[in-house]
């Protein structure tokens, strides 16, 4: 049972993960992997209104992708974008990266291998990864600038989009949890989380809503997607 309050707080977080960046044209934008196409619709999207002249997909798979993306996510990210008229030679595929840090690192490495000069960034994610993708992007990647972007939705929306209420609080939670513990072990940049969302997402931890957090002393390296 989902209450009245664990919405409430649900909406703290995902108000929060919201950077509200104007998009604006970058060297390139790059679509981090994961279970939502709608990353990939997001990317087509800017790409034709002339946002990056390149775009990268990045992404292997993950346990909540493997059996819809058995090829990796990148590469049905690519051949989304190609569906909706993205010509091929404008997409680069990063098919390795199993974790965000991946996603930046491995993503760089691919496109100084084609001598691309990068700038500016286009960071496309979930909505509700919009913050944590961007810090972990800033603490590996100092030198380029970063833009988030999503797409554009509510909520409610996104919660009727993956028909699966507690998940998506659950990755909520999980990100949030990221967000206060990853900066400590240099996996992101530290960002001013205000004290009601963090009273939201332990009320929401409380409550059982946990199945994407990380052990809070985890150091090797970032956890998995959510």
């Amino acid at each position: 049972m989902i209450s009245e309050q664990d919405w409430q707080d649900t909406q703290l977080l995902w108000d929060y993960q919201q950077m509200h960046h104007e998009p604006r044209p970058c060297s390139v934008g790059i679509g981090l992997g994961s279970h939502d196409l709608g990353v990939a619709d997001t990317t087509v999207d800017l790409y034709r209104r002339g946002m990056m002249p390149l775009i990268v997909f990045t992404g292997a798979t993950s346990r909540t992708t493997k059996d819809r993306m058995p090829r990796g996510e990148a590469e049905h990210y690519r051949d989304r974008a190609v569906e909706l008229g993205v010509p091929a030679d404008v997409i680069l595929v990063e098919p390795h990266a199993r974790n965000t840090g991946q996603n930046i690192t491995l993503s760089r490495a691919l496109l100084e291998g084609h001598g691309v000069d990068v700038t500016s960034v286009l960071l496309v994610s979930k909505p509700y990864e919009e913050r944590r993708a961007y810090a972990t992007a800033r603490r590996l990647w100092p030198e380029a600038e970063f833009i988030s972007a999503s797409t554009p939705m509510t909520l409610l929306e996104y919660v009727d989009s993956i028909q699966d209420a507690r998940l998506v609080i659950d990755m909520l939670v999980g990100s949030l949890q990221r967000l206060l513990i990853y900066p400590a072990q240099g996996f992101m940049i530290s960002q001013d989380v205000p004290n009601e969302v963090i009273r939201a997402y332990k009320r929401l931890a409380s409550r059982g809503f946990t199945s994407r957090l990380v052990p809070a002393g985890v150091g090797s390296a970032p956890g998995p997607r959510t």
